[in-house]
């Protein structure tokens, strides 16, 4: 029997302005070494936009997947079976679980340049964490592969 293929997966890559501030951030560092020349305002210029390109590509490589019976969300590994009721949660109703809703228990995969949310309880006793709050561009598709995950074991 061959593996499916994930019905779920998703990258919160950064917004495309930031891209921009990377730039921005290599200029500055441009006109820092401008004193010192054109070989290390140069320097600046490439090792100041990589620099921030490097810090903006690793915070958006967070990813979210359903795959073989689990929820994986960044560094966390969670099987479907442990997850309860899936909340989908608009611009403002995340911005409330993001800032004075939250539990400082729960595991929380967050964006801020991502304006939807899921919030999925966990139902584990043995589990302090009461919820996992996760950053998606696709709330209700993410809801419905949980679902489909869970039906499925």
């Amino acid at each position: 029997m061959q593996p499916s293929a994930s019905p779920y997966e998703e990258r919160l890559t950064a917004p495309r302005s930031w891209w921009l501030i990377c730039l921005l951030v290599g200029v500055s560092m441009a006109l820092i070494l401008l004193p010192f020349g054109t070989l290390p305002l140069l320097g600046g210029l490439v090792g100041g936009t990589a620099a921030a390109a490097v810090v903006a590509s690793s915070y958006g490589s967070a990813r979210i997947r359903v795959v073989a019976g689990s929820l994986i969300a960044g560094d966390a590994k969670i099987p479907v079976s442990a997850l309860g009721e899936t909340h989908i949660l608009d611009p403002e109703e995340a911005r409330a679980w993001r800032t004075f809703k939250a539990d400082p228990r729960a595991f929380m995969l967050l964006r801020a340049y991502v304006p939807t949310a899921l919030r999925v309880d966990i139902t584990d006793p043995s589990d302090p964490t009461p919820y996992v709050y996760l950053s998606t561009r696709e709330p209700e598709r993410l809801a419905a592969a949980l679902e489909a995950a869970r039906t499925s074991e």
